[in-house]
């Protein structure tokens, strides 16, 4: 399937068509930023690596009862793989409207809203979003680069054996070290955080 988008070529105005990928490029994303190879994904959806590839590369279209056994398996909200096509096809791949961002899921009270067009790519963007008192108890270690801005609310942060309260305006960065983070105030903490490459 494809859609069309307007261009502009010596004065008048055109149509040219543009390819949709559907859930395909996000799948192979979340795929590989988990260690999984096509044949182990296939395994646990209960399908061929045939078919899994060709969904992943936009030539076939999986069945709602096969995206909701990846969102199972990613941990993801089964709408996480529909708000993508909500937008003009023009805009996939460059553009995120405020009201089609996509959630990908809500833990300890931290929600994440992909501001990334997709999963792809060698970094993803979320606003983070931490209620009060939520809090990471444990340290985490990724192997990633890591950075943030505190748009709202307060956010105590954990780099190694150092912590740090951030405020509105303040700013951070690490990479490969543990960290963890609370939010000691009364009301949400918002953070845009930068993770690279993508972990999700």
């Amino acid at each position: 399937m494809s859609a069309q988008a307007l261009t502009k070529s010596e004065g008048a105005t055109t149509l040219k068509a543009m390819p949709t990928a559907g859930p395909g490029p996000d799948l192979r994303a979340l795929r590989r930023s988990h260690g999984l190879t096509l044949a182990e994904l296939a395994d646990r959806v209960g399908r061929s690596v045939g078919w899994l590839s060709q969904v992943e590369r936009g030539q076939s279209d999986p069945s709602i009862r096969d995206l909701r056994a990846m969102a199972a398996i990613f941990d993801l909200p089964l709408g996480f793989f529909f708000r993508h096509d909500e937008a003009p096809a023009v805009e996939r791949g460059h553009v995120v409207r405020r009201d089609t961002r996509r959630t990908l899921g809500g833990r300890g009270g931290l929600t994440e809203e992909l501001l990334s067009p997709d999963l792809g790519g060698s970094f993803e963007v979320f606003r983070s979003i931490f209620e009060p008192g939520a809090e990471l108890a444990e340290p985490e270690i990724r192997p990633t680069e890591e950075a943030g801005y505190l748009i709202s609310g307060r956010l105590d942060l954990w780099i190694g054996d150092s912590c740090f309260r951030l405020e509105a305006g303040d700013s951070f960065r690490f990479e490969r070290q543990a960290f963890r983070w609370r939010n000691p105030g009364a009301e949400p903490a918002v953070v845009i955080w930068v993770i690279a490459p993508p972990v999700y």
